[in-house]
């Protein structure tokens, strides 16, 4: 298989090793050379990914920003042919899907939209890891659902990454999902880490400070440009979020008991309900 990748961050890296280690061909393009030259030299890439060998493409990634990879398909439609799959790996799916599906039209080229769930509070090639995507989540929002050919071709040009799973759905759920599973939890993690406190938590703090703030160190450009991108959806999650916390607020400033522990026991129960 030849996968050509576009974008060489942390998703776009480890989809080159764990492609290059499975024993296939990797194209890549990155906007800065340098990175693309370190992939080259580390093993990960074979060859540059250009105009003149995008057909010869079995499957195409592209993983950078929404409106980069909007920018991209524009640029590349005229070169890609019948033969590979696209797929983008954008966080948010409803500004990249509608803008890529008629550009594929068009051109007569197989497009997706695609989300892998994995990632760390790193980014850039140098923490690229060939075993990221092994047993996470692998989204994909499909021009047509009916299309089991298709999806029964993607599933075997995604196999080398080692997903645990693949979901199908719609750009609108995605986004409504993820505002709540992913991009609120990175801007709690942010807004948390604020507090004068922090600054004096060494010796305090164990488990639980660490698993809330890890997601505060985080690529600020994408993040931004995500949570702008799938506005509606995020402020309703964050609008749900400070209702529920003036309520712990206002039982603990009152020095209600009751209240607390119902509101406590509420919280748990949810997340056996949810999680088991």
């Amino acid at each position: 298989m030849i996968v050509g990748i576009v974008g060489l961050g942390l998703i776009g890296g480890s989809f080159a090793k764990a492609y290059h280690e499975d024993g296939h061909t990797v194209f890549a393009y990155d906007i800065d050379r340098s990175v693309l030259e370190f992939a080259q030299i580390s093993g990960a890439v074979n060859e540059e990914l250009t105009e003149d060998n995008l057909a010869r493409c079995d499957l195409i990634l592209i993983t950078v920003y929404p409106l980069a990879a909007v920018d991209y398909l524009k640029k590349a439609a005229p070169f890609i042919g019948k033969n590979p799959v696209v797929i983008d790996c954008c966080g948010t799916k409803r500004v990249v899907c509608s803008a890529c599906f008629p550009i594929a039209e068009k051109y007569g080229i197989t497009y997706l939209g695609g989300h892998p769930m994995a990632g760390t509070q790193y980014s850039g090639f140098k923490y690229a890891d060939k075993d990221l995507f092994r047993g996470a989540p692998m989204v994909i929002v499909p021009p047509d659902f009916d299309n089991i050919a298709l999806l029964s071709r993607v599933k075997e040009l995604l196999k080398p990454a080692g997903f645990g799973s693949i979901s199908v759905t719609t750009a609108e759920k995605h986004d409504e999902m993820i505002a709540f599973t992913s991009q609120m939890a990175h801007v709690v993690s942010n807004a948390y880490i604020k507090s004068p406190t922090a600054s004096l938590h060494k010796g305090f703090s164990a488990g639980s400070y660490k698993d809330m703030t890890r997601v505060a160190w985080l690529n600020s450009s994408m993040w931004a440009e995500l949570f702008l991108e799938n506005g509606d959806f995020l402020v309703h999650e964050l609008d749900m979020l400070i209702e529920n916390l003036r309520k712990y607020q206002e039982a603990i400033y009152h020095k209600n008991l009751s209240d607390l522990i119902k509101l406590l026991e509420d919280g748990k129960r949810r997340k056996e309900e949810v999680d088991g």
